[in-house]
């Protein structure tokens, strides 16, 4: 699947949308430095991200405004928004937050970038001790939630390549290899399958996969073993995520069964929940209930899924307590998991969007236990 490149007028809408977003939330403006926001907004990212100040500075009714250091100039005005924007630059030997403050409100309260360095805030907050900072994800979590046509078209790709990385790695060898070399080859069919950016392969055998984020290391897989396989990265920009649980050897422990029965009943019944208007919270609830119902409760031990965009965890979030309503176009995961300390693990997850009549996934790898060898 090709997707469609970004334009100019694309991100001059995303960046109007962002100041008239902020100044509904009761917000003067927002301030983003390098990281996903300033992807997402202008489509610049800089060489290298360094102590020296680079900010894109958005106030409503006002033409957005990038600070860049002077050596940097001729990447900036070279990307590709850079006609929907000014430039300020500043060099080596004067003040960065000098020049950045005189682009802001004497007083009041801006949205700043969440990845934006203690050091860059403070020097703001120096320049301009009557302005307050609030953290973009807290001020305006559903900037970067609902996804157009064209961000649907790349979680989707992404996510067809992460499918067709699975259906690679369950033809390998588990038995007998350490979980770091199967999450090398994982690493490596993600690569070939169009990911430019790896950003982890969880490989939990046995009782390391009782831990949700295991790293994997040199545990030699066994026969017997139940594995766990959550893999993801970015493609065309945009994240793939996606867990399955693999058998190792047909002779599977009745509980191992059972398991990953009501780990796949929860799933379906969480991905069943999603339509416009739900509560985020009844995501997690769904799942939940059933997990619970079965005795496994105090072993689901994390949420029960996170947005995906131009990083593989952004909010939306699947959680108890998240009252934010579902949209179409939202794209979240859904995992489910139960994990028995010093014994095994069983996660399930798609990712899924919303659309106006229900979900849509965008994994489609059977939910079974395949059995590997």
């Amino acid at each position: 699947m090709t997707s469609a490149e970004f334009t100019a007028d694309d991100y001059a809408t995303r960046m109007v949308r962002a100041a008239d977003d902020a100044q509904r939330a009761g917000y003067d403006g927002v301030l983003v430095t390098p990281g996903p926001d300033l992807v997402w907004l202008t489509g610049y990212r800089p060489t290298a991200i360094t102590e020296r100040l680079t900010v894109l500075v958005l106030l409503p009714g006002r033409r957005p405004q990038l600070v860049v250091p002077k050596l940097e100039m001729p990447d900036a005005q070279a990307g590709p928004a850079a006609a929907e924007m000014g430039f300020r630059d500043w060099s080596d030997a004067t003040d960065p937050y000098a020049t950045a403050s005189a682009l802001l409100p004497e007083e009041g309260r801006l949205c700043v970038s969440d990845s934006a360095w203690a050091l860059h805030v403070l020097g703001l907050l120096k320049a301009r001790p009557q302005v307050g900072f609030e953290a973009i994800t807290n001020a305006l979590p559903m900037l970067r939630a609902v996804k157009d046509a064209h961000e649907l078209d790349r979680l989707a790709a992404a996510g067809a390549a992460a499918d067709q990385a699975y259906g690679e790695i369950v033809k390998v060898r588990f038995a007998g290899r350490a979980e770091n070399e199967v999450a090398a080859d994982l690493a490596e069919l993600l690569r070939e399958h169009g990911h430019e950016q790896v950003d982890f392969t969880v490989v939990g055998s046995g009782p390391n996969g009782a831990n949700p984020h295991h790293e994997a290391g040199d545990r030699v897989i066994g026969v017997g073993d139940t594995v766990v396989l959550d893999f993801g990265g970015l493609m065309a920009g945009y994240g793939s995520d996606t867990t399955r649980t693999v058998h190792v050897g047909p002779d599977i422990d009745p509980e191992v069964t059972r398991v990953h029965g009501v780990v796949r009943e929860a799933q379906q019944t969480a991905f069943e929940a999603v339509r416009p208007g739900v509560a985020c919270q009844e995501i997690d609830r769904a799942a939940r209930e059933v997990i619970v119902a079965a005795g496994y409760g105090e072993y689901f031990i994390h949420r029960t899924g996170h947005g995906i965009g131009v990083t593989t965890h952004e909010p939306p979030y699947m959680v108890e307590g998240e009252q934010q309503r579902l949209v179409p176009g939202m794209c979240f995961s859904i995992e489910p998991g139960i994990y028995l300390p010093g014994r095994f693990g069983v996660r399930l997850e798609d990712i899924v969007t919303v659309t106006e009549s229900g979900g849509r996934r965008l994994n489609t790898t059977s939910h079974e236990l395949r059995v590997v060898e």
